[in-house]
């Protein structure tokens, strides 16, 4: 017995300086369980995605959810966590618990509070997702500035791909009121250092960055024979984790292998190919991450990325559109949150609720959330049941 997604909420991403830890997720599982149609003694189990590392105090937040109701108390809550796909690590845990059929109905959560920190400490907090041994005191702007530096001295300065994927996400995060970064830049203000630009680890400027958020995204998640007695239903036609080495020293740093072999692994277990998909959001927690993502996909061959960029194929009307709500650098990126938001774009696009940012017609979407640089990789392919 699969399980499949019932309903969804989701807060608006950005600087929330009227609401902690706890009020994030509450606001999320409350319109998760209005949307699904399911009162809170109806849930068997609750997941968080939160990934913390010192950004709040609070160390042991999964029961934070049960304030939802007072009929949750008692209800079983797991925090779980792996970096930067904390919450696709929560969904798949509740998918699992599902499968097995140990329980019939999941709460799925995913929230971040990183606003309560200066970017400073932020910065430290995020660097604990490294490896210790060997890249501690490397920030995360500068783990991926590895990544960029590697890729441009094998295929060349790219950076006027980095600065189109920056402005194309920025574009499409005018559509979502979700969205942190509700700002049109423009391709020259990207591809150009300034003041308001400026290098923040060479080659990265502050627009191929994601901006520090606060969020919540959540899911309600039912046996697959509950589902026609529920609204709307969307399934997983694939669920994939792959994990690399951490350790960078140990991998290719001009391409992401984890996030290449999640998605042959899910093409495989969802019997499709890269053309069926009619989108795909994936983590761009800089933009040179989207690129290698482009490669890891198949979109393109190694050091090819850019053309995709070139003849629009990852845009709106492209081949295959890339994060249409703007993506982690526009959209936002509370670290916990992020791969249920990814879930629950990636749901409504495929149920034709998707609003500002809907893509006519789409049936099936790609789901790619990354841990760490590159380490923990979950490729989901979505679509809707009913």
């Amino acid at each position: 017995m699969d399980a499949v997604i019932a309903g969804w909420g989701h807060t608006p991403f950005g600087i929330h300086r009227g609401m902690d830890l706890e009020a994030l997720i509450l606001a999320a599982g409350r319109e998760a369980l209005e949307h699904a149609g399911l009162a809170a003694q109806d849930i068997d189990a609750i997941w968080l995605g939160h990934f913390n590392a010192g950004l709040v105090p609070d160390g042991f937040a999964s029961s934070l959810a049960l304030g939802l109701d007072d009929r949750l108390r008692f209800t079983p809550a797991t925090r779980v966590e792996n970096a930067c796909a904390s919450g696709s690590a929560a969904v798949y845990a509740a998918r699992d618990a599902i499968c097995s059929g140990r329980i019939r109905t999941a709460l799925v959560i995913g929230a971040e509070k990183m606003t309560a920190l200066d970017t400073a400490g932020v910065t430290d907090a995020l660097a604990h997702a490294a490896y210790q041994p060997g890249e501690a005191g490397l920030s995360f702007p500068a783990i991926f500035a590895r990544f960029a530096q590697d890729y441009f001295q094998s295929y060349g300065d790219q950076s006027r791909a980095l600065a189109k994927i920056a402005a194309k996400n920025h574009h499409a995060a005018l559509g979502n009121p979700l969205a942190h970064l509700r700002h049109d830049l423009g391709f020259e203000a990207c591809n150009t250092v300034s003041k308001k630009n400026p290098l923040i680890a060479p080659p990265l400027r502050l627009t191929d960055c994601s901006p520090i958020s606060d969020g919540a995204a959540a899911l309600v998640m039912v046996a697959g024979d509950m589902a026609g007695d529920l609204p709307r239903s969307v399934g997983f036609r694939a669920a994939v984790q792959v994990n690399d080495c951490l350790p960078m020293a140990r991998r290719d740093t001009r391409e992401l292998p984890g996030a290449a072999k999640a998605f042959a692994d899910a093409f495989e277990q969802a019997q499709v190919t890269l053309d069926d998909l009619d989108l795909a959001e994936v983590h761009d927690c800089f933009t040179i991450a989207e690129l290698l993502i482009y490669e890891a996909m198949g979109l393109a061959g190694k050091g090819q990325g850019a053309r995709l960029l070139e003849d629009g194929a990852t845009q709106r009307g492209g081949r295959l559109p890339v994060n249409l709500s703007g993506g982690l650098k526009a959209k936002g990126h509370p670290v916990g949150a992020t791969g249920v938001s990814m879930h629950v774009l990636a749901a409504r696009q495929v149920t034709g609720t998707a609003q500002g940012i809907q893509l006519p017609g789409a049936e099936l979407a790609a789901v790619f959330n990354m841990g760490g640089s590159g380490v923990a990789n979950y490729c989901s392919i979505l679509e809707a049941r009913s």
